[in-house]
């Protein structure tokens, strides 16, 4: 269905404010409707958008419509819907927003209800469906398009809306499972399936929705001995295609409350105060808002995608939700990056760790080319250890990050000299090594790289002179000379274990 097909519909009496034929000709793949000022965050792409304008006042400055409408732009939505019952009309400041963001408008007038407009877009799409060109004569009956489109309307589950999909197939073993093999619905008589064994089915199902992210994506399978019409198997993804926009407005909406309990961790002492002073009302609030208990044990974990950009929150979302007996919540953070929360309902905070190592293979399968990394913390006992365990996570991220390959690094893993200085950041970890080698930190002056080479090999044998001359294929005496240039450049003492671990580190971090 396109924006223009709006306007042939006389039921809706629809009226056009602004809009040219390249904006009527955008295709409309769902509908919502927000009277909230900023609504850009729970909008899909290919949305109309339905407002009685409430949010709006003869007071407001132009700045208030125009930031509507530039959310509206951003989110990419098809068109704006604006009733007039609250105004009486629609404000010329919207219509020339409109304009400038290039947002196709319609007025709604009094005696439409948005309740008839969304029921009508979702029932004509139905209808666009059943009339699709196929080489089988094959369909879901009418009544059944109707009935699902009435289930979808009223937020059924997705075990629901599976079940009546296939019910005129006789309700066979069907699934709808997520891109790492968790199951997202089932019909009574599917057996369960393992997230391992439903993943190695996954090349034989059907993508519900192309456009969703590699970590987001669905997938409709039914075993290869149900015999069922290529074009039925299509109407029945779709079902779930339609499904998908009302849930990630919700989970949208539940990033709010998450979003600003990572703001709160994210502030330096921000546990310190939890259970003692002002600040722990507001964090056990917030926690409680998440839907999190406000008592321990709790893991963090964060994960980001590296130069790959966008996509880290999908990748979180999908490997926490595998974490059975736990509860959690994800929010987005700056640069890309997101972290979980994930408090323990069940069982032992130490299963987590174990549980999201044995996933992570199947979560990097996802996409061939955008890999994630994560880090993960030790148990915080309590809500003031939050904010050391955010730490502690962003920490064994770096390292991560640092290893070279995607990979899931938990702080537990840090066990060596090496490891536990690829978390330190870039920078630091630079500014360090310049610092504590001196002169030598010049790796351009062949003498320095030379004594530098020395140096590693002598550290590396634990600073035997007779065994690093003869690794380098040098006289002892030629090695204590350049241990000596070495100490005299650093200003160390290469005769002091301390000294030894500083420029072992120096030579770790360049």
């Amino acid at each position: 269905m396109h924006v223009e097909d709006l306007l042939r519909l006389e039921s809706l009496d629809l009226t056009l404010l602004w809009g040219g034929p390249p904006l009527l000709a955008r295709e409309i793949s769902g509908v919502t409707a927000t009277d909230l000022e900023d609504p850009g965050r729970f909008l899909q792409r290919g949305e109309i958008v339905l407002s009685g304008l409430v949010w709006w006042s003869a007071a407001d400055e132009e700045g208030t419509a125009d930031r509507f409408v530039a959310a509206l732009r951003d989110a990419g939505a098809a068109a704006l819907l604006a009733g007039e019952e609250t105004h009486g009309t629609v404000p010329e400041v919207l219509v020339d927003a409109c304009r400038r963001h290039g947002i196709a408008l319609f007025s709604v007038p009094v005696h439409t209800s948005f309740r008839a407009i969304t029921d009508t877009v979702y029932l004509r799409q139905w209808g666009d469906l059943s009339r699709r060109p196929a080489a089988a004569p094959y369909a879901l009956p009418e009544n059944v398009r109707g009935e699902l489109s009435r289930l979808l309307a009223d937020g059924a589950d997705p075990d629901t809306l599976l079940t009546r999909a296939v019910d005129r197939l006789g309700t066979p073993p069907c699934y709808v499972l997520s891109a790492t093999g968790r199951t997202i619905a089932r019909t009574p008589g599917a057996r369960v399936l393992t997230a391992p064994r439903a993943a190695g089915r996954l090349k034989a199902a059907l993508r519900v929705d192309p456009d969703a992210s590699p970590y987001g994506q669905w997938f409709l399978h039914l075993p290869g001995e149900v015999d069922v019409p290529p074009r039925m198997l299509h109407e029945i993804a779709e079902v779930f295609a339609q499904y998908r926009p009302g849930m990630l407005r919700r989970e949208a909406a539940a990033r709010g409350p998450a979003e600003e309990l990572l703001a709160l961790l994210d502030t330096p002492g921000a546990g310190s105060g939890v259970g003692s002073g002002s600040r722990s009302a507001p964090l056990g609030a917030v926690l409680r808002a998440c839907g999190l208990p406000d008592h321990g044990p709790y893991t963090v974990m964060e994960v980001s995608l590296g130069a790959a950009g966008d996509g880290a929150a999908e990748a979180l979302e999908e490997a926490v939700r595998h974490l059975a007996g736990h509860r959690s919540v994800t929010g987005r953070l700056a640069g890309g990056r997101a972290v979980a929360v994930i408090a323990t309902d069940s069982g032992s905070p130490e299963d987590v760790v174990p549980a999201l190592k044995e996933l992570w293979p199947a979560l990097r399968t996802c996409d061939e080319t955008v890999l994630p990394y994560g880090g993960v913390s030790t148990p915080a006992a309590t809500p003031t250890e939050l904010n050391g365990a955010l730490v502690q996570a962003r920490y064994a991220l770096t390292a991560a990050e640092r290893a070279g390959s995607a990979n899931l690094t938990a702080i537990d893993d840090l066990t060596t000299l090496d490891a536990l200085l690829a978390g330190v950041p870039t920078d630091v970890r630079t500014a360090f090594g310049i610092h504590a080698l001196g002169p030598l930190a010049d790796a351009t002056n062949p003498s320095h790289r030379m004594l530098l080479e020395t140096l590693d090999t002598f550290l590396a044998h634990n600073g035997s002179w007779a065994r690093t001359a003869e690794a380098l294929h040098l006289h002892v005496n030629t090695v204590h000379y350049r241990i000596q240039r070495v100490e005299l450049l650093t200003g160390r003492d290469l005769a002091r274990l301390d000294h030894k671990l500083d420029l072992k580190a120096a030579l770790l971090c360049r």
